[in-house]
């Protein structure tokens, strides 16, 4: 699906062809004839445009034919139907600026670009780099967005595991650690990218768009120190409650290993005293009470012996 806006008069609207200063924003579902009808338009590479169906397509740069094209990677919620998947992954955004145009191609609809779409009339259409400087402000912000939103997940799961140790939230914290695995894969990348766009000068920046990639780098490594930070947190959370786990389940053998130490007693007791053999006291009146009392005793005997050895 092709989508053409322009802004006018600071009013973000649709339009039909693409003029200049028109925005291109290319969403799935995706069809060839599509891509073949903008690269001629536009006098676009169509590998330009296939690039971003590649999910695995790493942040880059790259010229042809005086048309510019930087790859960036941004976050988005995980639609899988597998259990054990991340809840969030990263997809590539491809910009492309031609002689008149921006556009923008997206393998799967992202909140950063929704962002873009919402202040778009605040653009002007001959600041092409701003724009494209924005785009990259939007997927900072939205990796920021989703690591808080991570955090506060993990934070529940932790406080329903001290209640429960059940096995479903240790999952939902895998899945979580899946997430950051990304975030922190994918944003470092994304620094790498936009430190050698700044230092290249690959968009022709002057001073006051070069300030502002300055903050989005900055912007970017702050992300990436919060995905660090709560990657290691995680990590020593999953090995704190894999320790707990352990020891309460040494506590829980030694507890039955006591039991049942203590319940050999009075089996001990009944098999002499059932044996077909004379034993003491079987002719006194209250015989039947004797190893009854003799086993109660010892297993009372070996309870407070396990218990003054803290077993229980």
């Amino acid at each position: 699906m092709i989508q053409l806006f322009q802004n006018i008069k600071g009013v973000t609207t649709a339009i039909d062809k693409p003029e200049n200063g028109t925005w291109v924003n290319i969403l799935p579902p995706f069809k060839q004839e599509e891509f073949t009808e903008v690269s001629e338009s536009l006098d676009i590479p169509i590998e330009f445009l296939q690039d971003s169906l590649d999910i695995d397509e790493r942040p880059r740069f790259e010229i042809s034919d005086n048309v510019k094209l930087v790859v960036l990677k941004t976050p988005t919620e995980n639609n899988s139907f597998n259990d054990s998947d991340a809840f969030y992954i990263t997809i590539p955004i491809c910009i492309i600026l031609t002689h008149n145009q921006i556009v923008t191609v997206n393998s799967f609809e992202n909140g950063a670009i929704k962002k873009f779409l919402n202040t778009f009339q605040n653009r002007h259409p001959d600041k092409r780099n701003m724009m494209v400087l924005k785009i990259f402000e939007k997927v900072t912000q939205a990796f920021i967005e989703y690591l808080k939103e991570i955090n506060h997940r993990r934070n529940v799961l932790e406080q329903k595991l001290y209640e429960s140790s059940r096995n479903e939230e240790l999952f939902e914290l895998m899945r979580i650690q899946k997430s950051l695995v990304y975030f922190v894969t994918t944003l470092r990348s994304n620094e790498l990218l936009l430190i050698k766009l700044e230092r290249t000068n690959f968009l022709s920046l002057n001073e006051e768009e070069r300030e502002f990639l300055n903050d989005q780098i900055i912007d970017t490594s702050q992300a990436l120190e919060m995905a660090n930070i709560y990657t290691n947190i995680l990590s020593s959370t999953l090995d704190a409650f894999a320790s707990i786990i352990a020891n309460n389940q040494n506590v829980v053998l030694k507890r039955l290993a006591g039991i049942t130490i203590i319940l050999q007693f009075p089996v001990l007791v009944a098999s002499i005293y059932g044996m077909n053999v004379p034993i003491p006291f079987q002719n006194k009146q209250h015989a039947f009470y004797i190893p009854i009392l003799l086993a109660l005793g010892t297993s009372l005997l070996m309870g407070w012996y396990f218990m003054k050895k803290k077993w229980f």
